[in-house]
């Protein structure tokens, strides 16, 4: 059986949510979100190893988060570095079978549905690589200076996470030189050369980046 990893980045401060600690670990119904990431994936696969990337001043915490919600078993940590693309990078040095699929998947991402995992590691598995992605519903213009046009909404897909990849594959990405256009995984595996698949994903699958948000993720909650 190929063994599945998981690397979960949770190395952000939370500057953007203006909030005492990072988004990662803000309550939602008496829940850190981190911990609803965690068990999104446990709900999955209760083998997945996983392996968290954090911030090196919030390691301590997030070891108490992990022992109080009986999670502290089989799951790793690492420090986050500067950018996304180091903390993984430090993620992947923890996964030690390069026949493996892996996952990386944004901390902030608790709704991340099971059959979104689901059909990403299918696909890495079949294919080397896959990343969720939804249509995009609104109307959307091109910008260029002064000038902005209408474009096709149809030719284009919103990216989730997790993103899976055959970590030989990913772990080769890896190697090249970080560059700012690097906003995803997907980005660095495409620049090594590989074509990237998409799959269906789940739209509230959404990234907790502010207090909009945080107010949306509360009514998920409250419906699921």
């Amino acid at each position: 059986m190929i063994q599945q990893f998981v690397i979960i980045v949770a190395g952000g401060t939370g500057s953007r949510m203006q909030s005492n600690v990072p988004k990662q670990f803000i309550e939602i119904n008496g829940e850190p979100i981190i911990i609803k990431t965690i068990r999104a994936f446990l709900i999955y696969n209760p083998l997945v190893k996983i392996i968290i990337s954090v911030h090196v001043d919030y390691k301590i915490y997030l070891n108490s988060l992990l022992e109080k919600n009986g999670l502290n078993n089989n799951i790793k940590i690492t420090i986050g570095g500067d950018t996304r693309f180091q903390s993984v990078k430090n993620g992947l040095e923890l996964v030690d079978d390069n026949n493996a699929i892996v996952g990386i998947h944004d901390a902030a991402r608790p709704f991340v549905s099971a059959q979104t995992i689901k059909n990403c590691f299918d696909v890495a598995k079949e294919k080397g690589n896959a990343t969720p992605a939804v249509l995009v519903t609104d109307t959307i213009r091109k910008v260029e200076g002064d000038l902005n046009s209408s474009v096709d909404r149809t030719l284009f897909r919103i990216i989730q996470t997790p993103q899976c990849f055959l970590v030989s594959k990913i772990k080769h990405a890896f190697k090249q030189e970080y560059q700012t256009i690097f906003t995803d995984d997907a980005t660095v595996l495409e620049y090594s050369g590989e074509k990237i698949n998409l799959v269906e994903g789940n739209i509230e699958n959404i990234k907790i980046t502010n207090q909009v948000d945080l107010a949306l993720a509360k009514t998920l909650l409250n419906h699921e």
